[in-house]
């Protein structure tokens, strides 16, 4: 055994380590989905090789051998919707998200004109914006949706009539990831006892991670946002605006010019 671990190259544990890495995230993206069902169809498939083989079964054999001869393809084709999304995480990495986008802007645009239509009609809402923290275990307690963001789409969720009106849109980039998503409450004593299981919920989330979360009342119509714990209250068009595009703006340019800075000062 002794022998056996001296002849263990450095190379070699770093070899296992990644991929050890890369399964573990493989699993991590087909948890749950119809990919992992389909796993294990393969994996009948190669016990059904070993079995036609042992017993000499040459016709079932010959069909096994066919298909995994188009192994690779079939794989492609039936784990389209990871592989895409896979794809996608990678695609979001933060070296790629230096500069706000025009379509961000765009969606932060839908999401103030969205905001202010719920509050003019007194309908309550709780949207949340996602920034550096992910908030991949509220996406998955909530509906999935992946739509693009638009001031219809946020009304028609949030309609009273919805059955995932209730729950707090988690938008991610251009993208609404989620609905009916349940979040903390604050227990803060500093918070006052007329604000509402949304209102709670709303500033729960900004404790907790560094999203921003815009909350409509149902019974003021009013609009405010809660960031780093605290809670700014009646919002009108034009201050909600210009706290998303500052909030969004000033992050990216925060993190695309740090080594500049960095040797300016130095």
């Amino acid at each position: 055994m002794l022998e056996l671990f001296k002849q263990i190259r450095w190379q070699d544990a770093v070899d296992i380590l990644l991929v050890s890495l890369i399964l573990y995230r493989l699993l991590l993206i087909i948890k749950g989905t119809k990919a992992a069902q389909m796993l294990v169809g393969l994996g009948v498939l190669l016990v059904a090789s070993f079995f036609s083989k042992y017993l000499q079964l040459y016709t079932m054999d010959w069909i096994i051998q066919s298909f995994w001869s188009q192994v690779v393809i079939a794989l492609i084709v039936l784990f389209q919707p990871e592989i895409r999304r896979a794809l996608a995480q990678m695609g979001e990495s933060s070296f790629l998200q230096n500069f706000t986008s025009a379509e961000e802007l765009k969606s932060l645009e839908e999401i103030v004109r969205a905001s202010i239509a719920l509050a003019n009609r007194k309908i309550g809402g709780l949207i949340v914006i996602e920034r550096e923290i992910s908030l991949k275990d509220y996406v998955e307690i909530g509906t999935p949706l992946d739509a693009k963001v638009s001031k219809e789409l946020l009304m028609t969720i949030f309609h009273p009539t919805s059955p995932i009106h209730d729950g707090a849109v988690v938008i991610r980039g251009n993208r609404v990831v989620a609905a009916g998503c349940f979040l903390p409450i604050t227990l803060g004593p500093s918070v006052s006892k007329s604000l509402g299981t949304r209102h709670r919920a709303g500033i729960g989330i900004a404790e907790e991670t560094d999203a921003v979360a815009i909350i409509i009342s149902e019974e003021t119509g009013s609009v405010s946002m809660a960031i780093d714990g605290k809670l700014e209250t009646r919002l009108d068009m034009g201050t909600l605006r210009d706290m998303l595009t500052d909030l969004f703006t000033e992050s990216k340019k925060e993190k695309a010019v740090p080594a500049k800075q960095r040797a300016h000062h130095s």
